[in-house]
């Protein structure tokens, strides 16, 4: 027996009381588990991915609304699109060092951050952008190189370490679901999440802007013809989508820190995103970016996390294979 004690292996026995059956399992650390630890575990194996992938879903979902505008509706590849997230990130930090007060920084970084994220990638469309439309494969090209730069430039400056972020006291704690304790930070990126979604639906749907931005995708030859300035449309568009982009470095910057290669890590799967969920389609973007949070979330906690990027991003090409116009599709009139 002394030679076998420190065996505990995971086996399964059969205990009946009365005229029933109960299941119990050991522990790894030799104790058994009951019915009610093992519906406990089973929730806690459930619960934690469905929820850590829903608030990486979120995430996705505030990079994937930038790249809505400017991938979806405009059909520029900007793959500098997750630096404008590391740039929010950064601000974020900036402003935290500036004010000193954590609970007061973060509500100044938000708009910070969309501005000058918003502003960098007005810039980028001014002198980089605005010369390859219609030329998909050029911007891309144009665009790595961008993102390479920014993330030098940010290595720089910053180190190549990254800095950390202080949540403020009011996103400090936990709340209890299901016995995970999930924390506010994510429930907070998921607030904002869900803010920036309704507050760019309200834009498109209901402000003149909206309408022109809708005119230009629609027909861009035709809204000319009516008196729509697409410059300016291209502009404000690229702004927007920066500047979403940017809050959503400031909730990654509250979750794990500032890092120079923050935004390789959202770039493929928020491209991803607005395909699956359909070109230019925000309910799509939603639907999308909650189902591939959440589908990673669980590949991640079965195995490795670079076999879970690659199972999601199979079973993405899949789907596109099945349906490549994603869940939803636009209408859109042609002069030709």
């Amino acid at each position: 027996m002394g030679s076998n004690s420190g065996l505990r292996p995971w086996f399964s026995i059969d205990v009946f009381v009365g005229d029933g059956r109960a299941r119990a399992r050991s522990s790894p650390t030799g104790c058994p588990l009951l019915d009610d630890d093992v519906k406990a575990e089973t929730v806690d194996v459930f619960t934690t991915p469905f929820l850590t992938g829903t608030a990486n879903g979120a995430i996705l979902l505030m990079a994937a609304l930038g790249l809505t505008l400017t991938f979806g509706q405009m059909g520029v590849i900007n793959m500098a699109h997750g630096e404008f997230l590391m740039v929010g990130a950064y601000v974020a930090y900036l402003t935290q060092q500036v004010t000193g007060a954590t609970g007061f920084s973060i509500v100044v970084a938000l708009p910070m951050a969309f501005i000058f994220a918003g502003l960098l990638g007005l810039l980028l469309e001014i002198t980089v952008i605005q010369w390859m439309y219609e030329r998909p494969l050029d911007t891309l090209l144009a665009t790595v190189g961008v993102a390479l730069v920014l993330q030098q430039l940010a290595q720089d400056v910053f180190g190549a370490q990254g800095d950390p972020v202080v949540a403020p006291s009011w996103l400090g704690g936990r709340i209890s679901v299901f016995g995970y304790e999930w924390p506010h930070r994510q429930l907070f990126t998921i607030v904002l999440a869900l803010g920036a979604l309704g507050a760019l639906s309200a834009v498109l749907k209901y402000t003149g802007f909206g309408r022109r931005i809708r005119a230009t995708v629609q027909n861009r030859q035709l809204a000319e013809t009516l008196g729509v300035s697409t410059r300016n449309v291209d502009r404000i568009t690229f702004f927007l989508g920066s500047g979403l982009a940017g809050l959503g470095g400031v909730a990654v910057a509250l979750i794990s820190g500032t890092n120079p290669t923050l935004g390789t890590a959202y770039i493929i799967p928020a491209f991803l995103v607005v395909v699956v969920g359909g070109v230019g389609q925000l309910k799509g973007t939603l639907i999308a970016a909650w189902v591939v949070g959440v589908v990673t979330a669980f590949l991640t906690d079965w195995i490795s996390g670079s076999m879970a990027q690659v199972l999601t991003f199979a079973l993405v090409v899949i789907f596109l294979v099945m349906r490549p116009q994603g869940l939803f599709t636009s209408r859109t009139r042609s002069m030709a």
